[in-house]
């Protein structure tokens, strides 16, 4: 059975140091310093609950909640505040971007592995990974929601566009046939205009790549299909 994942952001290695030693017999545990490295590694290593600090360097802690609430990928994994902060409107603050409890310094250790045994059963099944989403570079895309964004941007696509998109995205990295494309995205075996393929894959392009003249995601293979990279 594969251990659950902590990821442990405070600017204080003494701080970091004491929580680790205190997890890892439970997790496997990841530690940074700045805000900037914590939304980096929750979206690499999608982590089962994040303990953050506030008062970091670079971009403090509300911010990082902020982003990793923002990002699909990231937005359903638990976060624990742990701040020298007492003040109410703090606390209203982290709670309100997404915070799921909060803990003041200095703190009982036994009070953090209670709340953080708390919050994790109200997410029992922690299944981030299983969520339905693609991520390709800076573009991802929600199955569920049938949604895309890039760079956290929301892109809008009609249904067929989106089919289309999804179908080469979940066969990233091998070619798909312009005769499976149309079967599975049109539900036919021949489109009475051969060019109309050709014209959504232009429209996708405009769409995700920065210059669609030299696209970087949707490749041609020339007598063969499409694949994305």
């Amino acid at each position: 059975m594969n251990m659950k994942k902590a990821l442990i952001v405070d600017d204080e290695v003494n701080i970091t140091e004491l929580i680790k030693v205190n997890l890892e017999d439970r997790f496997q545990v990841k530690c940074c310093y700045n805000g900037l490295d914590a939304v980096k590694i929750a979206e690499e290593e999608l982590p089962n609950i994040i303990i953050l600090d506030i008062m970091l360097p670079g971009i403090d802690g509300f911010e990082v909640c902020r982003r990793i609430r923002k990002n699909p990928v990231t937005s359903k994994i638990p976060i624990i505040m742990l701040t020298v902060r007492k003040e109410e409107n703090d606390k209203i603050v982290g709670l309100k971007l997404g915070g799921d409890d909060y803990i003041t310094k200095p703190f009982s250790v036994n009070e953090l592995l209670a709340r953080i045994d708390a919050v994790l059963r109200r997410v029992p099944e922690n299944d981030i990974k299983n969520r339905n989403i693609i991520k390709i570079g800076n573009i991802i895309i929600d199955n569920d929601k049938y949604e895309v964004t890039k760079n956290g941007r929301k892109i809008e696509f009609t249904l067929r566009e989106f089919k289309l998109l999804q179908m080469l995205a979940k066969n990233r990295g091998n070619i798909v046939s312009r005769d499976m494309i149309i079967k599975e995205v049109w539900g036919c075996s021949k489109l009475n205009d051969s060019r109309t393929l050709d014209v959504h894959i232009r429209k996708l392009r405009k769409k995700l790549e920065d210059n669609d003249k030299f696209p970087e995601y949707i490749e041609t293979v020339r007598g063969l299909g499409y694949m994305i990279k």
